[in-house]
């Protein structure tokens, strides 16, 4: 079992404030009568008043099941339990295809306000002797092993295992596991530690039992019936030795590795119903959110990075305002010719400043891709501020930010052609083909040597042949398209105009000192970035590989606001160093000054690998670094174009105020 940190209770103001931050709340907000698509609540009452307003039939449906131990999710049915003998399957949507999810109806059926008791599903035979029992029986087995959970969810809302962690703190899981180990040392795995009657050595215990508990809150608006406001349950393990009169009482059912001959599990389940008063509709997600004590490091995380803000902000404004206007009052009054000779620091090379860079075609490339990423990151985050991509819209927030990247193909190809027809460069049709198809190619390539590894594995993550089409169909008849478009506009454009003229010979560029060398440069550049999103990437890296819920966007915004800030002032910060150096090759240098944040995202992650993740096996090592490489470049992209759209603007300012014979 998993253990929390402790929560400190945070004090009004913070309360108050994270209202604000973590967006509307994960359960819709209510209206009058504006519900998201989707999320409008359903009413429930007895068999004897059921309407076409109000069902007495609650169905419960089964989603992928997943470990922290493994990346491979795999889906209900390939796991010998109970099926549903009919029922019609929810339709998913491309992030939850993406993710992985696979939500099915379940054999589990219950009607409102009606108990029942230990009442029996289905039974499981397994014969040792016969291959295809025993190979069943074997997955069962190393499932238990790798503590893989079970997902349910009643009323579009996930059933939660509540227990008691430390400090008398309540953790609220929305996941419980199909069982448990002991080990042939007598040593409790997992959720073996909450009965002391698992005691037999190398033997698994399945919970083949469920108290189900689901509370309702009446409607008060006349007789519309109840809406389902919480669901609960409590994992149990029974012999069952009567099936055809089960009691739920007894021994636990264990099955022993060295077991043999016929082994028969039979699953029940007994459900009751509770009315809760004080649980509205709107806000039934927020005990679920409450029992992730996280609030109190997310403060600490704002202030610390907003601490760096400052310190940055402080230095950028002394040198903008002393040392800049300094150097411009000082250059602008030199009238007599002896005063002219004397330049020195960054007006020396403003004959240099705007020369082309090398691999201009490139960096162009990379600003275009840069530019389409910064524009979804942005939007993406401000909707899951205002409530639309919430955890009650399941896979809202993929599907919102892969539709997003599709149409923003013409900002992508506007700013790669406008910059690379600044940098002289001819060749448009190759540059437009390779803002299309380079980075998205990169990124479809990995991709799909991941998706075979999990197809290998038979994982329900693997991303069915049609849904391929569909991506494959939306990056070339949508996104390659408007990235035509946005470039056509881009070269037809006059090319931008520089506040200097570029000289005829380049200037020599004296010997750098050790510190405004290139490199070192761009190592300390990614540091301050970096320093003011860690911990809010171990939040992010627990919802991806630990399947935690993420529902922090507000302080997600605020963090990616501040990073935005963060890598521009460091950029400009040590662009001025190197021009005062004489250095004009900044182009390319601003680039991985704040791209090198990505550098240490990756070096995080594989900390995070090692210390924070119980991932076992070859393939499950594969398919994380896989994806994290992944999101290392779609972050180097990112950091990379704000670091040097902030130098852009700044040597285009500093140099259109001084006066240049």
């Amino acid at each position: 079992m998993s253990a929390r940190l402790p929560a400190s209770s945070p004090p009004r103001w913070q309360l108050l404030l994270s209202l604000l931050l973590l967006g509307a709340a994960p359960g819709p907000r209510r209206s009058a009568a504006f519900y998201l698509p989707g999320l409008a609540p359903v009413n429930f009452c007895e068999e004897e008043k059921k309407s076409d307003e109000c069902k007495a039939e609650i169905e419960l449906f089964v989603n992928r099941l997943d470990s922290v131990e493994s990346v491979l999710p795999y889906e209900y049915t390939a796991f010998d339990f109970c099926q549903a003998s009919e029922g019609k399957r929810p339709s998913e949507n491309l992030g939850q295809v993406l993710f992985g999810e696979r939500i099915e109806p379940s054999p589990y059926k219950f009607t409102f306000n009606k108990e029942e008791t230990c009442k029996l599903v289905c039974t499981k035979t397994y014969h040792t002797e016969k291959a295809e029992d025993k190979q069943k029986l074997e997955f069962l087995k190393k499932s238990m092993l790798l503590n893989y959970q079970h997902h349910w969810i009643v009323d579009n809302m996930p059933v939660t295992w509540c227990y008691d962690v430390e400090d008398g703190q309540r953790f609220c899981n929305p996941g419980f596991p199909i069982g448990c180990y002991i080990t042939d040392k007598g040593h409790a795995k997992d959720a073996c530690v909450i009965n002391s009657e698992f005691h037999e050595r190398d033997t698994f215990y399945i919970f083949n039992h469920v108290d189900i508990k689901i509370y309702y809150h009446v409607v008060e608006t006349g007789s519309m019936g109840a809406r389902l406001v919480a669901a609960k349950l409590e994992p149990k393990s029974f012999k069952h030795t009567h099936i055809d009169k089960t009691d739920c009482s007894g021994p636990p059912m264990d099955i022993s590795n060295k077991a043999s001959g016929e082994i028969r599990i039979a699953y029940t389940y007994s459900v009751s119903f509770q009315e809760d008063k004080n649980i509205r509709w709107a806000s039934r997600w927020d005990y679920i959110l409450e029992s992730m004590p996280h609030t109190h490091i997310q403060w600490f995380s704002i202030m610390n990075s907003l601490v760096i803000v400052l310190f940055l902000s402080g230095m950028v404004a002394m040198i903008m305002l002393r040392t800049l206007h300094k150097d411009i009052a000082r250059y602008n009054q030199m009238d007599s010719t002896e005063d002219a000779q004397e330049e020195f620091g960054w007006k020396l090379v403003h004959g240099d400043i705007f020369r082309p860079p090398r691999k201009g075609m490139l960096l162009s490339v990379f600003l275009g891709s840069g530019t389409q990423i910064l524009i979804m990151t942005f939007v993406t985050l401000f909707f899951a501020c205002l409530g639309f991509l919430s955890p009650a819209n399941r896979g809202a927030l993929m599907t919102c930010a892969v539709v997003l990247w599709v149409l923003l193909g013409t900002p992508a190809g506007y700013v790669a052609a406008r910059f690379y027809k600044s940098f002289g460069g001819e060749k448009w049709k190759t540059n437009v083909l390779l803002t299309s198809f380079l980075c998205p190619g990169i990124v479809f390539a990995d991709f799909f040597i991941m998706n075979l590894i999990l197809w290998g594995e038979g994982s329900s993550a693997s991303i069915p042949f049609g849904t391929l089409v569909a991506i494959l169909a939306l990056w070339f008849c949508i996104s390659v398209p408007l990235t035509f478009i946005g470039a056509y506009f881009g070269f037809k454009k006059n090319a931008i105009e520089h506040p200097v003229r570029t000289n005829q010979i380049p200037r020599q560029i004296p010997e750098q000192s050790f510190y405004t060398k290139p490199l070192p440069g761009i190592i300390m550049g990614g540091i301050l970035p970096f320093g003011c999103i860690f911990i809010q990437l171990f939040f992010i890296l627990n919802s991806i590989w630990s399947h935690q819920m993420y529902y922090m966007f507000g302080f997600l915004f605020l963090v990616f606001i501040i990073l935005v800030i963060t890598c521009s002032e460091a950029t400009i910060l040590l662009c001025y160093f190197h021009l005062c150096a004489e250095d004009y090759h900044w182009q390319w240098r601003s680039f991985l000054t704040s791209g090198f944040t990505a550098v240490y995202f990756l070096i995080y992650a594989i900390h995070y690998f090692f210390s924070k993740l119980q991932i076992t096996g070859t393939a499950s090592t594969i398919l994380y670094f896989g994806y994290t490489m992944i999101m290392v470049l779609i972050f180097f992209l990112f950091t990379g174009t704000i670091g040097f759209f902030a130098c852009f603007w700044f040597v285009t300012k500093i140099y259109s105020v001084v006066k240049v014979d």
